[in-house]
């Protein structure tokens, strides 16, 4: 029996999924997606892939025009190096790039330096591949970015990667170049490969540039980065991704993960990713104007009516609020201190219906923290908010 999946964390994003499906008109700020629609380029793919039957086995790794499209994007928009269209995969979503990557590259007692907070399935992925996820702490003070000799101080001789998460979520902390330098420096210096998810590349605010670490010269060599269709073109629920490796040995490893976990990605699903990244991108421009929009009005609500609990600034990158708690918040349920972000989640599903996510199942740095998602319609947010008010008096 594999009883190393037994110490594996599950993620309480999967309990509150169950209790919100037993809340009557729950407002959903616990899941990350948009409520955007797909982009129409996306929706006609799709209906041409289905008129033209494309229902049948692809590639492992995925199908030619989609790979080309991809490695055209990768070269051009995110500075990556890319030679040739064997180094780049699709895969079925993100959580199962993370997956595929962390099977093909770390060994058991691999060590890999992960976000705290961070988003679970990287922690969980880690150690589903019988390594050991070691935290470096993200400093609010820092705009939720990490200190480089904190992070030194934790390499060890068996520390094997450094997963690194910008935009970051939960926190939306978005590092900048400088920052990416030092950790480049650092996986260099200490021969590391870097695991660079890069899924909210798209989610940029107030003019924020977003950075590839695979884009600095020499870092491909030693980098896999990892993006997905979910955020930026409003595919959560189609389960599309794609990763890039240098590396030819790491490459035949994942590649041999890919086709004894799913064969092939959905041939549907990759037809709707050629019309995301053939069509016009005025849709994620928009997707990402509106999402700055619903991040003031979020942010707006909260100082008006409930600013005497929670405080946090605005994110830089992806589309979450984290919030702390005031420490002397009590729940109406159980008295619990308002240290225990699970005390405070439970009580807004609930009083108020209303979806988060504790802090600390990001991480124990996360503690005392809540998530909320503003990607959500506006008149949710307003609803939300409305009836936090009436919540936290």
């Amino acid at each position: 029996m594999a009883e190393y999946l037994d110490r594996v964390p599950v993620s309480g994003i999967m309990r509150i999924r169950d209790m919100m499906y037993t809340v009557d008109k729950p407002f959903r700020l616990d899941q990350g997606d948009v409520d955007f629609d797909v982009p129409e380029s996306v929706r006609q793919a799709l209906l041409q892939g289905i008129a033209d039957n494309r229902t049948h086995y692809v590639q492992t790794t995925g199908i030619p025009p989609l790979i080309d499209l991809i490695v055209r994007k990768l070269r051009e928009k995110n500075r990556v190096p890319v030679e040739r269209a064997d180094e780049v995969m699709v895969t079925s979503g993100g959580i199962h790039g993370v997956f595929a990557v962390c099977q093909g590259l770390l060994e058991p007692g691999d060590e890999v330096l992960v976000p705290d907070p961070e988003w679970p399935p990287a922690q969980g992925n880690v150690a589903c591949a019988r390594a050991v996820p070691v935290p470096y702490r993200l400093h609010p003070s820092r705009g939720w970015t990490p200190d480089i000799d904190e992070m030194r101080a934790l390499v060890t001789p068996k520390t094997r990667a450094i997963y690194v998460n910008s935009p970051n979520n939960p926190s939306g902390g978005v590092m900048t170049r400088d920052e990416l330098q030092a950790v480049a420096d650092l996986a260099r210096e200490r021969d590391l490969w870097v695991i660079s998810d890069e899924a909210y590349e798209d989610m940029l605010f107030d003019g924020r540039e977003h950075v590839s670490i695979a884009s600095f010269p020499g870092m491909y060599e030693r980098t896999i980065p990892l993006y997905t269709f979910s955020k930026s073109y409003a595919m959560t629920g189609l389960r599309l991704a794609y990763l890039a490796v240098k590396d030819e040995t790491m490459r035949g490893r994942i590649r041999k993960v890919l086709f004894y976990t799913v064969s092939n990605t959905s041939s549907l699903i990759q037809y709707g990713g050629i019309g995301a990244l053939s069509g016009p991108q005025d849709a994620v421009t928009g997707y990402r104007q509106e999402l700055e929009a619903r991040r003031t009005l979020f942010y707006d609500g909260i100082r008006r009516h409930a600013g005497h609990v929670f405080s946090g600034e605005p994110p830089a990158g992806a589309f979450y609020a984290f919030l702390k708690i005031d420490p002397g918040w009590r729940s109406p349920l159980d008295g619990a201190p308002g240290s225990s972000s699970w005390a405070m989640t439970e009580y807004l599903i609930k009083r108020g219906r209303i979806g988060c996510v504790p802090g600390v199942d990001f991480g124990a740095n996360g503690e005392g923290y809540v998530r909320f998602c503003f990607a959500r319609s506006r008149a949710e947010l307003t609803g939300a908010i409305e009836a936090m008010a009436g919540l936290l008096p």
